[in-house]
């Protein structure tokens, strides 16, 4: 079987800083990687898309269990639901910001290259 990047949450709005959805997905090696979209200007008066990928640094995910996990001393006895992914001034890494892409499914499909390149890599 193929590995593929597991969707964990989808937002259409979040506490990031854009008003164009957010996905959440759980990756083989354990990360949490999301994906948003945001304008970027062009050129004078002309804008684009562009997709940004980050790394949340503050929650893991178990690929086998299908479980999201703190990475926070305090609360790792706790269970987390996909929706405390998304909250305001969150810490996460950006790792690629991608002016090609069109669309979300796209963007999943770079998800997937990603996690596949994690195994390969494991």
């Amino acid at each position: 079987m193929k590995p593929i990047a597991k969707i964990i949450h989808r937002t259409y709005a979040s506490y990031l800083p854009t008003a164009f959805p957010a996905h959440y997905y759980g990756m083989p090696n354990g990360k949490i990687f999301l994906v948003f979209s945001r304008f970027y200007e062009a050129a004078f008066g002309k804008s684009g898309l562009e997709f940004v990928f980050a790394e949340h640094k503050e929650f893991a995910y178990d690929y086998k269990n299908d479980a999201i996990v703190s990475t926070s001393q305090q609360t790792q006895q706790t269970p987390v639901f996909a929706e405390q992914v998304d909250y305001p001034c969150a810490k996460f890494n950006v790792f690629n910001i991608n002016r090609d892409l069109n669309s979300y499914g796209e963007a999943q499909v770079f998800m997937n290259e990603q996690a596949e390149k994690m195994t390969q890599i494991a």
